[in-house]
């Protein structure tokens, strides 16, 4: 029997290494146009699926919360079968539930979890070059978890955000911002530094912009209390550079649902 509108959430992981970000753009590889003609090769649907976060290219996911809509009657367990047998090795489905009509993964996201990893030992990162951002000096990573209490809370992110921007609101609020160091995928002690953010919501490059400059304070070029400063000033030029890409990855999305009873 044909069931009309059933809507599948998808929880995805991908490598975001050879793709042009999320979203569909003419002429590039996306990870959303590469599901998309999954979905086809299944299906023979030409269906758009939407994504919670719009992941820049060469950023990487754990948990990117995907949903589309299909006319078809195949359930949810044989959906995620069908689409990683067809997905390339660099992504893959999680989980694949069937959810209600209308639901959207954007407003359902209440809050999102990131990771940006800098390797700074004396060494280039050579297996792990695509998924960190190799820094040339030891970071003071004690300083940068000073620098970044400044940025937790309610807070105008005007100045860490990618100019020029259409977003009316510059708002957000940071629920938890972590700096702390761990060993690199060789096992040598403390070979990288890891910034984890979380929040309700981030603005063009927040996070990748929020990296750069706890960089800037961890290698002695700005005092901690600098980043306070540019949070203040609401003009990009007042924060650090962005870093680059590779060294994210969206680690987490917590759905409305899914908030815990309150006691």
């Amino acid at each position: 029997m044909t069931v009309d509108g059933r809507t599948i959430r998808l929880r995805l992981a991908y490598e975001g290494t050879r793709y042009s970000g999320w979203q569909t753009q003419p002429g590039r590889t996306t990870v959303q146009g590469t599901l998309a003609a999954a979905i086809h090769s299944v299906s023979g649907e030409d269906v758009l699926p939407k994504g919670s976060s719009r992941t820049d290219a060469g950023v990487h996911a754990l948990d990117q919360v995907v949903a589309f809509t299909t006319t078809g009657n195949l359930d949810a367990a044989t959906w995620m079968r069908a689409l990683n047998a067809r997905l390339p090795t660099d992504i893959t489905v999680l989980e694949a539930v069937q959810v209600e009509q209308g639901f959207d993964p954007v407003v359902a996201a209440v809050r999102k979890r990131y990771r940006y990893r800098i390797h700074d030992a004396a060494w280039r990162p050579v297996l792990q070059r695509h998924l960190v951002w190799h820094w040339r000096g030891r970071l003071d990573h004690g300083r940068m978890r000073e620098a970044a209490a400044a940025l937790v809370g309610e807070h105008d992110f005007t100045s860490f955000e990618t100019t020029p921007s259409t977003r009316l609101s510059k708002v957000r609020t940071i629920h938890d911002l972590v700096v702390s160091r761990h060993s690199g995928p060789d096992d040598a002690a403390d070979a990288e530094v890891w910034i984890e953010v979380e929040g309700n919501g981030f603005l063009h490059n927040m996070v990748r912009i929020i990296a750069g400059s706890l960089v800037m304070v961890g290698a002695g070029r700005r005092q901690a209390e600098w980043l306070g400063q540019a949070l203040e000033a609401r003009s990009r030029p007042a924060a650090g550079p962005t870093a680059p890409p590779q060294g994210l990855v969206l680690v987490s999305i917590q759905l409305a649902a899914e908030r815990p009873p309150r006691t």
